[in-house]
């Protein structure tokens, strides 16, 4: 194998193992104690789906920014999944081992019992 080969290897592997520089965790939060009330217009018409939501949580814990990655298919389901979980105090993501603002993805499963 030539030395240049090598190089290449070697640069694929960090690239692909996402490189071991700044190690990322991202937010967390306790699903049992963070849930949304189930829209009641979403109730009468048996609306389920999962909603797929990344949220941007800074040092402290709390929701800086919100977005929805994929609806349920209901605006008032995913309205709903944003507007309770931006209320929870997250466990903040960290960088290099200390507390920083992170991006972290959320699914929330809307369904009748």
């Amino acid at each position: 194998m030539s030395t240049k080969q090598r190089w290449l290897s070697v640069i694929a592997a960090v690239l692909v193992s996402g490189g071991a520089f700044a190690a990322e965790v991202p937010a967390s939060f306790d699903a049992k104690n963070c849930k949304a009330e189930y829209p009641k217009a979403s109730l009468m018409n048996e609306e389920q789906g999962t909603v797929s939501m990344s949220f941007q949580v800074s040092a402290g814990g709390d929701v800086l920014d919100s977005k929805v990655e994929k609806s349920s298919g209901f605006k008032n389901l995913d309205k709903a999944a944003i507007k309770a979980l931006s209320a929870c105090k997250f466990k903040p993501g960290t960088k290099d081992g200390k507390p920083d603002t992170t991006w972290t993805k959320v699914d929330y499963a809307w369904k009748l019992d």
